[in-house]
């Protein structure tokens, strides 16, 4: 069963049927939990081959009519919403910084059904930990306490009377360069940051498509050298780069067409 299809189980138990009556607005938690997950695939920072880290705090801004419905059950909404996220980095393989937390604002430039999500990353105190932050992690962007030199010590101007010259350390062998992948549907990025990315209409896809022409489980991106793209016995089939076919090579900026919307492939080092 899917991270979405069991938080909207867990919400139907809530509150004794509270949340299905004050959820008929437009503005609806599945949509959110979506936007969340999207929120973190959108923003996976690859710190090694066994790290990728997402946000870990997030803000859900609504319209202040859904936000004066929706903020009298934003607490256990906010735990539900924060349980889903770490279903989610856990299915992804996604670690974070600190603890999870989700937050609802109100925002008076949208309109009633309309939301907005922000993120960021914020890195638990030693405190809060009970030991220092893991390795690699944080330093970049949380900074780090007393402003003292981070890095190897300075070389002396000059080498003491007598002494040889001093040395350069010799290079090591360079990192190789990464291939960073993605599809953009509608103006919205897309990571790929697992071998396989499945597409379709199901809440249990990986990048769900709201589209009446789209099958629940229509395709499938394998990345690769090269990637590839699947068809997955869709009803309408796919086009790729105006092909119709049913497997095909993809390359940056392929252009791939399910029911009437189009995915933009990309990739590039670094």
């Amino acid at each position: 069963m899917g991270v979405l299809k069991r938080f909207e189980q867990r919400l139907e138990g809530l509150v004794n049927g509270t949340f299905a009556k004050v959820f008929k607005s437009e503005v609806q938690p599945v949509e959110i939990a979506g936007a969340l997950q999207r929120e973190c695939d959108n923003n996976a920072t690859i710190w090694n081959r066994d790290r990728t880290v997402v946000p870990n705090d997030f803000i859900v801004e609504l319209s202040a009519p859904d936000y004066e419905r929706l903020s009298p059950y934003s607490g256990q909404l906010g735990d539900e919403l924060s349980s889903m996220v770490r279903d989610y980095a856990k299915q992804q393989r996604y670690t974070f910084m600190g603890a999870i937390k989700v937050h609802l604002e109100k925002a008076e430039d949208l309109d009633t059904g309309l939301y907005r999500v922000r993120s960021r990353t914020l890195a638990a105190s030693t405190s809060q930990q009970g030991g220092a932050a893991p390795q690699g992690a944080g330093a970049a962007r949380a900074g780090r306490p007393g402003g003292g030199h981070v890095g190897p010590p300075p070389m002396p101007s000059s080498p003491p009377p007598g002494a040889p010259p001093a040395s350069r350390p010799t290079a090591g062998p360079q990192p190789q360069a990464q291939t960073r992948r993605w599809i953009e549907i509608n103006g919205t990025r897309h990571q790929i940051s697992r071998p396989t990315l499945v597409l379709g209409r199901s809440t249990d896809a990986d990048v769900r498509i709201d589209d009446p022409g789209v099958s629940r489980r229509h395709c499938e991106i394998r990345a690769g050298s090269p990637s590839s793209i699947q068809d997955l016995g869709s009803t309408n089939g796919i086009v790729v780069d105006g092909q119709h076919t049913t497997r095909a090579t993809l390359r940056d900026g392929s252009r791939i067409v399910v029911g009437s919307t189009t995915i933009v492939y990309r990739q590039a080092e670094g």
